[in-house]
């Protein structure tokens, strides 16, 4: 894990603890226990994803909530929600609806409470359309999906997903999946996110088995992973998946996200709050394959 990381997750949870009035007691043991955490594991390949995930965790059963975050994750559905009909007109009356759903599904990727900064909606899914990625393998997407036979489509956060859903439509794939994550962790959507913005009539959805905000297949379910082994096209929506499958160039993985802080736009390549959509098997040593 990049030092950078540990900073970073502190303040994510010190920000929570904050947010649900841990006392002083508690939150200062819990972050004890988080420092200790990473220190013993840092140099282990530790992935920042895992620290995530046992932050609230231990926030979670210290304050006995199961989700942190539910009334933000419900807000989030809603808002898109209320705009579902609407975008999805845009989308069907566009030039080209393939690559209009893309990138509302890309602008989507802003809604993360996880980073420390803030993030305005409106204004992301008002530029959703012009808002080119600087890496753009959107082409060679498409192309690819017209000859799988299993595809298996990674979410990521509340509210987003309702924009998923409308790129899922779009892709309009007989034999698509889509995963959501095994608990709940941040703002990072569930199985009952997916059945409550009608996606399960879209696609066969199916958690992960792990609450970890990305996908760590050695944590994931038995189940999830033979999907993912099947699939022949995966679709890595947001930084937490790229996080955990960067460096897996078995599979065939387009991942399209957000760049959200420094130690990412600086390993692709790219600057902060851009967004792209890259395809894994033009990554290498030297960096990304722009086209």
């Amino acid at each position: 894990m990049h030092p950078d990381c540990k900073k970073c997750f502190l303040e994510q949870a010190n920000k929570l603890l904050a947010k649900q009035r841990v006392s002083n007691d508690i939150a200062e043991d819990i972050i004890s226990r988080l420092q200790f955490f990473i220190d013993r594991h840092v140099d282990n390949n530790l992935m920042a994803p895992e620290v995530s995930c046992l932050a609230n965790r231990l926030i979670r059963k210290a304050i006995n909530v199961d989700d942190l975050y539910e009334k933000e994750k419900h807000y989030y559905n809603n808002l898109l929600l209320n705009q579902e009909e609407d975008i999805r007109s845009k989308i069907k009356n566009s030039d080209d609806p393939f690559r209009t759903a893309l990138l509302y599904a890309l602008a989507g990727n802003i809604i993360d409470l996880g980073p420390q900064r803030s993030f305005d909606v409106k204004n992301a899914l008002s530029a959703a359309i012009t808002e080119k990625p600087v890496i753009d393998h959107s082409l060679l997407l498409k192309d690819k999906l017209e000859n799988a036979s299993t595809v298996l489509y990674l979410g990521d956060n509340a509210g987003e997903i309702v924009l998923d859903k409308l790129f899922i439509e779009t892709i309009n794939h007989p034999d698509l999946y889509f995963a959501t994550r095994g608990g709940n962790v941040i703002n990072d959507i569930t199985y009952k996110d997916a059945l409550n913005v009608g996606l399960t009539e879209i696609a066969k959805v199916v958690p992960n088995g792990y609450d970890a905000p990305s996908t760590l297949l050695n944590r994931c379910s038995a189940e999830f992973r033979e999907i993912f082994n099947k699939a022949d096209i995966i679709i890595s929506k947001g930084q937490g998946n790229l996080e955990g499958l960067i460096s897996n160039l078995n599979k065939k993985i387009f991942f399209l996200f957000m760049v959200k802080c420094k130690v990412i736009a600086e390993m692709i390549g790219v600057e902060e709050r851009r967004t792209v959509v890259f395809y894994n098997q033009r990554f290498n040593q030297q960096g990304i394959t722009l086209n």
